[in-house]
């Protein structure tokens, strides 16, 4: 079995501006090659965090330890020597191609002149072979989508070479393949190269499905566990209830609590075809009993059976379905 070792620990560590203390005293420990994804609510103090334990902030009060060294001891260069970071805030730079942008990553390790070594080009290379982007080493970093972009910043992250990688939302204004592909890359990091990252997030279903831990940041402190212990212990649920939606622990999704006023019955054999029924039939105002005048009876073909009395009519697709019922 692995063993686990502390790469970060902090200690009553209190975070804020001046005299506003976001949270009470924390004591946290990032282990390595570990995935662990922030959520909260929006303003709970999720960027702060992250720049705090980056050392971009300064604590209000506690210790921060990175391999055993306290981060307020360490000077710029000491800290890029361990801690990558990639923000969220869009950067726009025209005159760099990807690699000059992840060879920005060596400088930490490079002499005064700032010179890459033939170890420094190999990292970088590999670096960018990492995240995909072999293709587009030449290019401009200006002239890459999104996703791309962020690939490029977390390939400088890897370049510098650091135990630890820290992002904040690192997914935002990606489209949803992209969103995937930045989780899953950074899972990859995390398992298969062994680096230690703490990510912020707002996108709490891929959170759930990649995070080896969840940090559920509150005003009252941070909650920690396996996603799947959060969810059985209530505790993600609890923390994002509202009237209008709920989340599912059958699914790990939220969804939203549809009100309605007519009844309509539902039956069929083909699983599918009746979750996404039900879901057509919720969003349309309908509620599911058992003693409805009106019946419907989804088939295999697939085929939905419309029984109101002695009237009976078949559809082909819901958006028909859902037209007819209208009638």
């Amino acid at each position: 079995m692995e063993e686990k070792y502390e790469i970060l620990t902090t200690r009553k560590l209190v975070i804020g501006y001046k005299k506003l203390e976001l949270l009470p005293p924390q004591n946290l420990s990032l282990y390595g090659g570990e995935m662990v994804c922030l959520i909260g609510q929006n303003g709970c103090g999720k960027s702060t965090l992250i720049r705090t334990l980056s050392g971009l902030q300064s604590v209000i009060s506690g210790d921060i330890t990175i391999k055993e060294k306290k981060i307020s001891k360490l000077n710029n260069a000491e800290k890029a020597k361990l801690i990558g970071l990639v923000l969220t805030d869009s950067t726009e730079i025209r005159s760099l191609t990807v690699r000059d942008m992840v060879s920005m990553g060596r400088f930490p390790h490079t002499n005064w002149f700032g010179k890459l070594n033939e170890k420094d080009k190999n990292i970088i290379s590999q670096s960018i072979e990492k995240v995909h982007l072999t293709n587009k080493s030449d290019n401009y970093f200006s002239e890459l989508s999104d996703g791309e972009k962020q690939r490029t910043l977390i390939a400088k992250a890897l370049a510098q070479d650091t135990p630890i990688i820290f992002l904040d939302e690192p997914t935002a204004h990606l489209d949803l393949p992209n969103k995937i592909d930045i989780m899953l890359l950074l899972q990859h990091l995390s398992h298969d190269i062994k680096k230690t990252i703490l990510l912020s997030t707002h996108e709490l279903d891929l959170a759930i499905q990649t995070a080896d831990k969840i940090w559920l940041m509150q005003s009252s402190g941070i909650q920690k566990g396996a996603p799947e212990d959060m969810i059985l212990e209530n505790k993600i649920q609890s923390n994002f209830y509202s009237k209008q939606f709920s989340f599912n622990t059958k699914t790990g999704g939220f969804e939203i609590k549809y009100t309605g006023n007519r009844t309509i019955c539902l039956n069929g054999d083909d699983p599918v075809l009746l979750f996404w029924t039900k879901r057509a039939l919720l969003r349309s105002g309908y509620i599911l009993t058992e003693d409805a005048y009106t019946r419907i009876t989804v088939t295999e073909k697939p085929e939905w059976i419309i029984y109101r009395g002695n009237k009976t009519e078949k559809r082909y697709n819901i958006e028909n379905l859902l037209f007819t019922l209208k009638q």
